[in-house]
């Protein structure tokens, strides 16, 4: 088949690699001038599969006040607001209840194994090699942060992920450079787990797709699809549209515009992330290989030659405006794990990307509902851990093939608005 992706992040492009794979002749539209330039840019780099779970659970609310009225707590809400996240803040509130977690959650991590694996077989066919390392590492500053994450790990129990509860000492000896300076009650260690630079991953699997006949089309901003012609693409500026047997909409946030005119209302909003990115000054000053601190949520990565910081989810405000606050949390948790570890001075990258979250946090993947578009989005904080698996899963399901994963959950019907 002729098949039309829209969006480039690592979403797009994988699915772009599987449907070749596949023998797709497949076009990628893509509004920035390369792949992965926005939510896969400078994301933490974390794939964790055990550690994913729906925003949406028991008692979240209660955490999410407490985190707004903290300096430097991970959830914050920007102005403006617009009338998209007042609709996403109404239905995540009811996707609270414990039955909807559970569900959503075991949709979640059956994805993210399933995708881990993929992950793997890609990196080995394709011999790809990219900035990655092994172990990852959620650090407890206090014994009540040692008692909240105890319902975590009867999650990780159950669905047979690998780990170890350690003391303070045990956990230095993974990461010899944690200082000694900062509290620490304990730590998870997940050594099966792992952290990869997504846009370096995104850039190789672009040429491996190229390679196989994907033509890759960027500054092209599309205008969304026609109900009369539902197969077809053209520039929102203007232009012919272009037929063909299948699209595949994997444009992240813009997604939900794009698709309106079908008749689809899906709740997407932008939940969005900072990170910084700085050289390692001194080696044995750096982590080996990813940490978490569980208080604050931030994520402390090392990619190759540089550390990057990554954390906070705010809701609101303008995607270009940077917040000043987020970042003052990101250096603050960089100095009380890592002290002197990076450059400061010069050459630091500040990002912020907008995670396409869904209310109740599983993506959706599959038919649109309108016979030849598809769907591969809302993946949120999570699309690089879901983003190999995803792609195999839309593939199959292009194809009239067996995904070999339960999707059950994971369609559109799921979170349509009426």
């Amino acid at each position: 088949m002729k098949i039309a992706i829209v969006g480039a992040g690592i979403i797009g492009v994988t699915t772009a690699w599987e449907l070749a794979c596949d023998g797709h002749e497949v076009m990628v539209f893509e509004r920035r001038g390369a792949v992965a330039e926005e939510s896969s840019f400078a994301n933490a780099g974390v794939v964790a599969p055990g550690y994913i779970t729906p925003w949406a659970a028991p008692g979240m609310r209660a955490k999410v006040l407490r985190s707004l009225l903290s300096r430097h707590g991970a959830v914050k809400v920007r102005w403006p607001l617009a009338m998209r996240d007042f609709a996403f803040m109404s239905r995540w509130q009811r996707a609270c209840k414990l039955e909807t977690y559970l569900a959503n959650r075991t949709r979640m991590q059956r994805l993210a194994f399933y995708s881990r694996t993929r992950l793997h077989e890609v990196t080995e066919a394709c011999e790809l090699s990219y900035e990655r390392s092994d172990g990852y590492m959620v650090l407890l500053r206090s014994k009540r942060d040692l008692k909240m994450v105890q319902p975590g790990l009867d999650v990780l129990r159950a669905v047979g992920t690998k780990f170890q509860q350690l003391d303070a000492d045990e956990a230095r000896n993974i990461e010899p450079a944690l200082s000694t300076e900062t509290s620490l009650s304990g730590a998870i260690h997940l050594p099966d787990d792992e952290v990869g630079n997504c846009r370096q991953f995104a850039l190789l699997l672009k040429r491996e797709a190229e390679a196989l006949g994907v033509q890759f089309h960027f500054g092209c901003d599309i205008a969304p699809l026609s109900r009369a012609t539902p197969r077809a693409i053209s520039l929102a500026g203007g232009s012919e549209a272009h037929e063909f047997d299948a699209i595949v909409m994997c444009a992240g946030v813009d997604s939900a515009r794009m698709l309106k005119p079908l008749g689809l209302r899906i709740p997407l909003a932008p939940v969005y992330g900072h990170s910084i990115s700085a050289n390692i000054r001194e080696p044995l000053n750096a982590p080996r290989s990813a940490v978490m601190d569980e208080r604050y949520k931030v994520a402390i990565s090392r990619l190759g030659l540089r550390v990057r910081v990554a954390g906070s989810a705010e809701l609101g405000g303008a995607r270009d405006q940077v917040n000043p606050a987020a970042l003052r949390t990101l250096y603050k948790v960089l100095h009380d794990w890592f002290p002197g570890a990076v450059t400061l001075q010069a050459g630091v990258q500040q990002w912020k990307g907008a995670r396409p979250m869904l209310p109740d946090g599983p993506p959706i993947l599959g038919p649109s509902g309108t016979p030849g578009v598809w769907l591969n989005l809302g993946h949120g904080s999570s699309g690089w851990a879901l983003s190999c698996g995803s792609a195999r899963v839309t593939a199959d399901l292009i194809g009239g093939n067996d995904p070999g994963v339960d999707l059950e959950g994971l369609g559109v019907e799921r979170l349509l608005v009426h």
